[in-house]
């Protein structure tokens, strides 16, 4: 399967190419780490979904420095950040834009003219996502499957790379609308922040009270994140780990021959073809960031959860038995081990 892309990695030009992704990457965490404290797992997912081009929802508690982090690597990559605060209130158009008519002073004819809205950037912040209706939240739909979008019939293309990096808040529910399980099949990562430990809310307190603001610079450009996207898909992998993908994705559907009995007790609907595709170009991205040319069985299982936690929905019996999809995801990893070359 993967013989003549390894062929592929041998040349000089390439070998320079590899060389500047590890450059870049290690940039980036340089940068982000003058800003943000701790969250290492966050940060490599995240980066992730920059280097395949996938979209990745954050889940966090107020004050987890979500919207920090997505602005701050804006900063770092040197592309055009766009936020959108959603609110109940929000239309469809205050995302994608919409058509005018303008008068032309010199004629007084009247034309049709698009006005772009945020939309037309390379990273979107959608900021509390789940606090704007279904309708709005469907503006999305088509941007980040087909990179584009369409106003009045019109199909307008999105600037590349694009990213769509949404926040939501797990607590608070009142006055939220869940997010439509076709827009949440749409996304690389469900990646969640968590509290600190003392001692990096020491160094965040430290960091933040004082006159001087931490500031990222910018280490790299649009033509190079899209360069590293093409060159992540050139990682090769082996038929035996992408099978052993492949498997882990179908063991989570209850309707499967093979899937565990707690499976089918407690899951309604598992994991889609888009997960196994996500799972292994994520597993690509992580080999190439840890200094690797291959993949591994570790880079399928340590991504396993964040890519499938927000793709299977439980039943009435998972919801009695107080279980989570993190809960049910642990459990078919402990299930089915990774095979022994």
């Amino acid at each position: 399967m993967s013989t003549t892309v390894t062929q592929q990695l041998e040349p000089e030009a390439l070998r320079g190419r590899i060389a500047r992704f590890r450059q870049v990457q290690s940039d980036i965490v340089t940068q982000v780490r003058r800003v943000i404290v701790g969250q290492e797992e966050v940060l490599e997912q995240v980066m992730i979904g920059l280097f395949v081009g996938g979209h990745c929802l954050i889940t966090g508690l107020p004050g987890t420095a979500k919207t920090l982090l997505v602005r701050t690597l804006g900063q770092t990559l040197g592309l055009v950040f766009r936020r959108i605060q959603f609110t109940p209130d929000l239309m469809p158009s205050d995302i994608t834009g919409t058509d005018i008519i303008e008068e032309d002073p010199t004629n007084g004819r009247r034309t049709w003219t698009f006005v772009p809205g945020p939309i037309f950037g390379n990273i979107l912040l959608a900021d509390e996502i789940n606090r704007t209706p279904p309708k709005t939240q469907s503006a999305l739909l088509e941007a980040m499957q087909e990179r584009s979008c369409t106003v009045r019939g019109n199909i307008y293309q999105l600037p590349s790379p694009f990213f769509v990096l949404a926040t939501q808040n797990p607590i608070e529910l009142e006055g939220t609308y869940p997010l439509p399980e076709a827009q949440l099949d749409r996304f690389l990562f469900n990646v969640v922040l968590d509290y600190l430990d003392a001692d990096e809310e020491v160094k965040v307190v430290d960091l933040t009270t004082v006159t001087t603001i931490p500031q990222a610079d910018t280490v790299t450009n649009d033509k190079e994140i899209m360069d590293f996207q093409q060159l992540v898909r050139m990682v090769p992998i082996g038929e035996s780990v992408a099978r052993h993908a492949v498997d882990m994705v179908r063991a989570s559907r209850s309707s499967d021959a093979d899937a565990p009995d707690f499976v089918k007790k407690y899951v309604n609907y598992g994991a889609s073809v888009r997960a196994a595709q996500f799972l292994v170009l994520a597993a690509k991205a992580r080999a190439l960031m840890r200094g690797r040319y291959h993949v591994t069985y570790e880079d399928i299982r340590s991504l396993y959860i964040p890519i499938l936690r927000h793709r299977i929905l439980l039943n009435f019996h998972a919801e009695s038995d107080r279980l989570k999809q993190d809960d049910i995801l642990k459990r078919l990893l402990e299930w089915k081990a990774a095979p022994r070359d």
